[in-house]
């Protein structure tokens, strides 16, 4: 695979030329669902499965795939430190209950459905696996993967459709970060399970490894709030006073940038950190200011993102007339209803306030990016199959295409 220290595997004309079908792609694509009412984000996830199928920008595998991958994930956190900058950190935590219910049950519920269906369809035959253990490690995993939410879809939705101040967006963002938490203290027990058995070892977890990430996820995020409440204002009165040119929004971009590798370095996913960043920095005089600069970058980096992930999508798998698709197909029906089920469910546990549960469960549906993590672990520890991870693959890809027209159909004026 290429790496950024070593370049010469792709060329710079052809980075110039997949940025170009990139840009002119997404646009286009975009402005034909924008004319029917359609969200433009559902535009971008088309144009990269064309633009994948197409091969005009490079897959995962091949030469150049990491530089359009980091340029997404720098989208990615330039969308999650919008969100943040239009969020008001004390109505987020007004609806803190409400969240964690909904974070909870968003968890609980597909987890379940998930863990159970495997045994299911593995009574049935539509699925197999070589031991019991084996078995039980892969609908672990299954389990797990349908726990993940990936925000930024539904989030750049909430923003096109103008709801970031909403009761329903405020419960979603909160949950989502809950569920962040929740999905690495998960990620790391199934971890453990799975490296102690393929190791010759019982079934078993280290606990006290499980508490110290928990403890680092959450110390991260109020030790983030706390200092950075501190400090923040005083740090952009003074870079606000630079005269060099474009001196805020650069101040604002790294501070961004700190807050997701000190994310990172938590064990979180860094756009918690982009995202808390944009929390605090809501807060200061240059608000505006910063909204206002960050619009162009914004507009640049954010498509690269959601290309990136319709271009993961591969469309050959949807094809019944090879054999060998047909229980990978199943397999991800079943998985599909059950991601839309448990996560629709989610939205009940906003019972004690007054929000549309139904909205706020579409909200939580998108898996994304982090449902992917969950499969490919699984695929690399060797505990599913390449078809079993086909299966996850287009469930994660079903759900992230199925909740943008849904939240507008239910959630417009």
């Amino acid at each position: 695979m290429m790496t950024i220290e070593d370049p010469n595997n792709y060329s710079l004309g052809s980075f110039f030329l997949a940025l170009a079908s990139i840009f002119v792609a997404g646009k286009a694509i975009s402005s034909i669902f924008v004319r029917f009412k359609q969200p433009e984000v559902l535009g971008e996830l088309v144009a990269g499965v064309l633009l994948g199928s197409l091969a005009l920008i490079p897959l995962l595998g091949e030469p150049g795939y990491q530089i359009f991958h980091l340029l997404a994930e720098v989208g990615v956190a330039i969308l999650l430190f919008e969100i943040g900058l239009e969020t008001d950190l004390n109505d987020l935590l007004k609806v803190g209950v409400p969240s964690l219910l909904v974070a909870i049950l968003g968890v609980v519920v597909p987890f379940g459905l998930g863990f159970y269906s495997v045994f299911i369809l593995n009574t049935y035959s539509l699925i197999s696996f070589s031991s019991e253990i084996t078995l039980f490690l892969a609908a672990l995993t299954i389990g797990a993967t349908l726990t993940a939410t990936s925000v930024g879809i539904t989030a750049r939705v909430l923003s096109e459709l103008k709801k970031l101040k909403s009761v329903e967006s405020k419960i979603i963002l909160g949950a989502a970060v809950i569920d962040d938490v929740m999905g690495l203290i998960i990620l790391a027990v199934v971890s453990a399970l799975i490296t102690t058995t393929n190791s010759g070892g019982g079934i078993t977890v280290d606990f006290l490894t499980v508490g110290i990430i928990t403890a680092k996820a959450v110390g991260f995020l109020f030790a983030s709030i706390i200092l950075g409440n501190l400090f923040t204002g005083k740090l952009f009165v003074f870079i606000h006073s630079l005269k060099a040119r474009g001196s805020l929004l650069s101040g604002a971009l790294a501070y961004t940038f700190i807050f997701a590798y000190l994310a990172q370095l938590a064990g979180l996913a860094p756009i918690i950190g982009a995202f808390a960043a944009g929390l605090l920095l809501a807060k200061t005089h240059q608000k505006d200011l910063i909204e206002d600069r960050l619009k162009p970058v914004a507009d640049v980096f954010i498509p690269i993102f959601f290309i990136m992930v319709g271009s993961a999508v591969d469309i050959s798998v949807f094809n019944p007339f090879i054999k060998e698709n047909i229980a990978v197909i199943i397999l991800a029906l079943v998985l599909f209803t059950i991601a839309v089920i448990g996560k629709l469910v989610s939205g009940l546990g906003a019972f004690s306030i007054r929000a549309n549960k139904l909205v706020i469960g579409i909200g939580m549906i998108p898996r994304g990016e982090v449902g992917l993590i969950f499969a490919s672990m699984g695929l690399a520890t060797g505990v599913l199959s390449s078809s079993d991870y086909s299966a996850l693959t287009v469930m994660v890809m079903l759900t992230t295409f199925i909740a943008p027209p849904l939240l507008y159909r239910f959630f417009r004026d």
